[in-house]
């Protein structure tokens, strides 16, 4: 586990656009990028887009979606799209609210992930997904207590969160274990206490799982959100 602190914002997400053309550069075929959701990550999709990458050979699709249409303000792909998928010409795969239905929706685009993408352990693998980190320690829909964390058979589920009273259709453990790397990025001093209880102390909060399983793992936290760490700090 690597973690990086940056100063500012605006520091964390020219960190993280550095990291994530670093690696594209750095591959030689199709490239898979899993996109976080939520207001932090878009930044670091803004910066990426001024970055001379090949987005002829990247494939984006979600972590996670709200179970509302893409012209509702809270849909993640509309905002993915808006900040990174149309700015680049990359192409996007996202999740078809019109089956009407979440799971649905949800195996749809598990059959999609699995014909586009390489696999690597029974799964379809990405070779970077980025994460958020919720301050109840939540990655992607992964909420604390939820029957998603329990998944291990498929690789996208519909999730019920009764503390948002919503679906969420999700990327699944196995799923997120499956990729060539993960990447959390963190800001804000709200997530400094759920931020110091997972990466010092190791609680088994979702995004402690997320990162316990075979793939290498990069933090990415600005200084407010590192204030909390008291063991690792780079």
């Amino acid at each position: 586990m690597q973690v990086n602190v940056l100063p500012t914002p605006s520091d964390l997400a020219v960190a993280v656009a550095d990291h994530v053309e670093e690696r594209i550069g750095a591959s030689d075929g199709p490239f898979a990028l899993g996109l976080a959701g939520g207001r932090t990550p878009q930044a670091a999709y803004a910066e990426l887009t001024r970055r001379p990458v090949d987005w002829e050979r990247v494939m984006l699709w979600l972590g996670d979606e709200r179970w509302v249409p893409e012209t509702h303000p809270d849909s993640n792909a509309a905002m993915a799209r808006r900040t990174l998928a149309d700015a680049v010409g990359a192409r996007f795969l996202v999740l078809d609210h019109g089956l009407g239905d979440p799971d649905r929706a949800a195996d749809e685009y598990a059959r999609v992930l699995a014909e586009t993408l390489r696999m690597r352990y029974g799964f379809p693998s990405s070779e970077v997904i980025v994460l958020g980190l919720g301050e109840d320690g939540h990655t992607a829909s992964l909420f604390p207590g939820t029957a998603a964390l329990a998944e291990r058979d498929r690789s996208y589920v519909a999730n019920w969160v009764p503390a948002k009273e919503a679906w969420r259709l999700t990327a699944t453990l196995p799923l997120l274990w499956s990729a060539a790397e993960l990447v959390f990025v963190v800001a804000g001093t709200a997530k400094a206490n759920v931020a110091a209880r997972i990466i010092d102390d190791g609680e088994p909060f979702p995004a402690r799982v997320a990162a316990n399983g075979p793939a290498p793992v990069s933090w990415f936290l600005d200084e407010a959100a590192a204030s909390g760490l008291r063991k690792i700090r780079r």
